[in-house]
């Protein structure tokens, strides 16, 4: 068996029991900034259209018009999803109201509750905003390749690079590209 397929069995077997189409891996994906088709860098970002869960900051993008905005798709099963919440929670709080955290739940309602969304929250200490994508409309129009995927989103409300999955260190890299939109 090849490593990548080694590394996709996983996810992929994961997936299918959950009942979930699009998935933790997917061979086109980079976390330098390549972005997919549907939402590439450069184009408007699509509102988002999920349901509010808990957290405080903005809730749409028209709500955090003028901000950066780190648009991050996520689910409870994500183990690199609760590594990278807290250091999200590190930015918020470093750049204070210059930077707005929107995370969105890609679970599927059948599998968790509202209320395991916001102990997820709880437990990984953050107070941003959380959204569910129950309908997965918004994750159909961004089409994440992978968990957790996170959409920079410049002031103008642009998207300006896209990070598929998180690994240690991915943090120092979102906060350089965060100074520079703001011009910091």
């Amino acid at each position: 068996m090849t490593m990548i397929a080694r590394k996709l069995l996983p996810c992929a077997t994961l997936a299918i029991l959950m009942g979930i189409g699009a998935g933790c891996a997917s061979s086109s994906s980079t976390s330098d900034g390549a972005a997919s088709p549907a939402a590439g860098t450069g184009n408007a970002a699509s509102e988002l259209t999920a349901t509010y869960v808990t957290g405080e900051g903005p809730k749409t993008l028209a709500e955090a018009k003028g901000k950066v905005v780190i648009v991050d798709f996520w689910a409870t099963y994500c183990d690199p999803c609760k590594k990278s919440f807290p250091k999200y929670q590190e930015l918020v709080d470093q750049f204070g109201g210059d930077l707005a955290v929107i995370a969105i739940s890609v679970d599927e309602p059948g599998d968790v509750s509202e209320d395991k969304l916001k102990e997820f929250a709880k437990e990984t200490g953050v107070k941003f905003t959380i959204l569910w994508d129950k309908d997965h409309k918004t994750a159909d129009a961004y089409k994440p390749p992978n968990m957790p995927t996170s959409f920079i989103i410049d002031k103008d409300g642009n998207i300006s690079k896209m990070h598929a999955k998180y690994e240690a260190g991915e943090e120092a890299k979102i906060a350089d590209e965060v100074k520079a939109l703001l011009g910091k």
